[in-house]
């Protein structure tokens, strides 16, 4: 396996560790790694990147594999989604098991209050380190406030509040 291979394999594998509380709970970690430590891509394609995944049906994480692709192609997509989605998910598997034995035991209540805050902030750092790639300009800024502020305020389907973004990012950029 070549040196970039293993690379990738080692990074996502750490991340598939990390990923509590959701695959978005890592993005500030991932964008970290891939762009300020190994370089592998720009700030702006990963932001692409990601937005792509999630324009995509499927899973959150879908940009694992864009990520893999985009820096080595097949092979990545393939190192990076076992190194990303392996390890977690023997894990998860392993712990619902002794989550479910011990179902009846009242501090799964204090662990849960636990976690929920910490979860929560995960993905507001995801959200801003996202957000921070992507708004280049006043205009792309705007979008950014309006998107979300309809996101909080109404019920609107993100894939609704995704075309319309896309849409005046079209007619006006």
């Amino acid at each position: 396996m070549s040196p970039l291979l293993v690379s990738l394999a080692v990074v996502f594998a750490e991340l598939s560790l990390m990923a509590f509380g959701g695959g978005n709970a890592i993005l500030p970690e991932m964008q970290r790694r891939v762009v300020d430590v190994h370089h592998w891509l720009s700030a702006s394609e990963f932001s692409a990147l990601f937005a792509l995944a999630q324009a995509a049906p499927g899973p959150n994480m879908m940009v694992v594999p864009l990520i893999g692709w985009h820096i080595a192609g097949l092979s990545g997509l393939i190192v990076t989604s076992i190194a990303k989605f392996g390890p977690s998910s023997l894990i998860t598997a392993g712990a619902l098991t002794l989550w479910d034995r011990y179902k009846d035991k009242p501090w799964r209540k204090i662990v849960m209050g636990g976690l929920q805050p910490m979860t929560a902030g995960l993905v507001a750092a995801s959200a801003a380190i996202i957000t921070h790639a992507s708004v280049t300009s006043l205009l792309l800024a705007a979008v950014t406030a309006a998107s979300a502020a309809l996101m909080i305020a109404t019920r609107l389907h993100p894939l609704v509040v995704l075309a319309a973004g896309a849409v005046i990012g079209m007619v006006l950029l």
